[in-house]
């Protein structure tokens, strides 16, 4: 699938995990009703600034939009991967400690 395919499909599924009409959620992100159908039937793609509050809506983060809901331990792995692929070497020497950390408990 593609990322921006992938973006438009989570955008709906968060939306109806949300119980959120398109218009409640249009009118709660500031777009119109159509330019979220358009969206989430991958006619268009949402600007950097319409993620940007879709992001604050359901408090994730950009990067969460392109990752496949996880269904078993596979899944949240390759989530995982797809996250830090890319991140900068210092932070992923920082996220490995964190996990080291995490894991002991």
């Amino acid at each position: 699938m593609k990322y921006q395919e992938l973006i438009n499909k989570n955008i709906k599924e968060l939306r109806q995990e949300n119980n959120l009409t398109q218009e409640e959620f249009a009118e709660k992100i500031g777009i119109s009703i159509q330019g979220l159908s358009n969206i989430e039937r991958n006619r268009y793609q949402p600007t950097a600034e319409t993620v940007d509050k879709i992001c604050k809506a359901f408090k994730i983060t950009p990067a969460e939009l392109l990752t496949t809901p996880a269904k078993g331990n596979e899944d949240v792995l390759k989530n995982i991967n797809a996250l830090l692929a890319g991140c900068p070497k210092s932070k992923l020497k920082k996220i490995y400690e964190v996990i080291k950390t995490l894991i002991k408990f």
